[in-house]
């Protein structure tokens, strides 16, 4: 027997994901534009405008093209169309690689958008960076596990967790980025054990993406979610919808009656 969940009734805050751990499970998805972000509004505890529009929607390979000026405006773009959810901005490859770098683009963010928070890619090694931005009075989601942004330096996409010292490490690099002032981490790409052992080792939050299902919360990519990015499907998304079909459904019916002239008719005509 399924829950209907209740509406996000009002503003979430980092307090707000802060209370949710081991509680309530956290729900995130992501958003490029201001249209599906308002479908998202109320919906849905936090909105994460991913660096993965560069491969949902401007067609590479991967995320590693995506700049800073692209990152705000889709986030401007969202946070015009989603009011009630905190929204995260990914901080793209490049952006964060020293301290000064970050706290600039970061700052920069803050200054151009109405994000609560940034997302860093990296474990213990970029904690430094976590560190330096939190001192600043930015918000950091860390990520860790399988990261995007070092697919061409790991060799590809890599499941991590599968044995106990992989776990380990990621734990430390879970501690790492809570100590550095980190509110939540994304786990990414891990054994679904790997995952329930860092989520009981710290105490912020853990949201999962092919991470299990102990983790504190879930996020997806919606265009993966929803059946619209049809090139491949990771074997962690589950299709909610298959929207590619439903276009291709509607948007047959619609030439086939402008070339029958059956639209517009009297009832679509001033």
């Amino acid at each position: 027997m399924s829950i209907q969940t209740k509406r996000v009734a009002k503003k979430v805050t980092l307090t707000t994901i802060a209370k949710m751990k081991g509680v309530e499970p956290i729900t995130m998805v992501t958003a490029y534009d201001a249209l599906f972000a308002k479908l998202f509004d109320g919906e849905v505890d936090i909105i994460l405008v991913g660096d993965s529009l560069n491969m949902s929607f401007l067609g590479k390979n991967d995320t590693l093209s995506a700049t800073m000026e692209q990152m705000i405006y889709h986030t401007q773009a969202v946070c015009n169309g989603a009011s009630l959810p905190l929204i995260v901005l990914d901080m793209p490859f490049g952006s964060y690689t020293n301290e000064v770098d970050a706290i600039k683009n970061a700052t920069r963010a803050y200054q151009e958008t109405d994000a609560q928070a940034v997302k860093i890619e990296g474990g213990k090694e970029r904690a430094n960076i976590v560190k330096a931005l939190t001192n600043n009075s930015i918000a950091v989601l860390g990520h860790i596990g399988l990261m995007p942004q070092f697919v061409r330096s790991d060799g590809g996409y890599r499941v991590r967790g599968k044995d106990r010292e992989d776990i380990e490490k990621l734990i430390e690099d879970a501690k790492a980025l809570e100590l550095a002032g980190a509110f939540a981490i994304v786990v990414e790409g891990v054994k679904p054990e790997a995952g329930k052992a860092i989520t009981q080792a710290v105490n912020i939050p853990t949201i999962g993406i092919g991470a299990g299902v102990d983790t504190d919360g879930q996020v997806l990519v919606w265009s993966d979610m929803f059946g619209f990015f049809e090139e491949f499907k990771p074997k962690f998304v589950k299709q909610y919808l298959n929207g590619a079909k439903l276009i291709k459904e509607g948007l047959d019916r619609y030439t086939s009656e402008v070339k029958n002239r059956e639209f517009p008719n009297s009832s679509f005509s001033y």
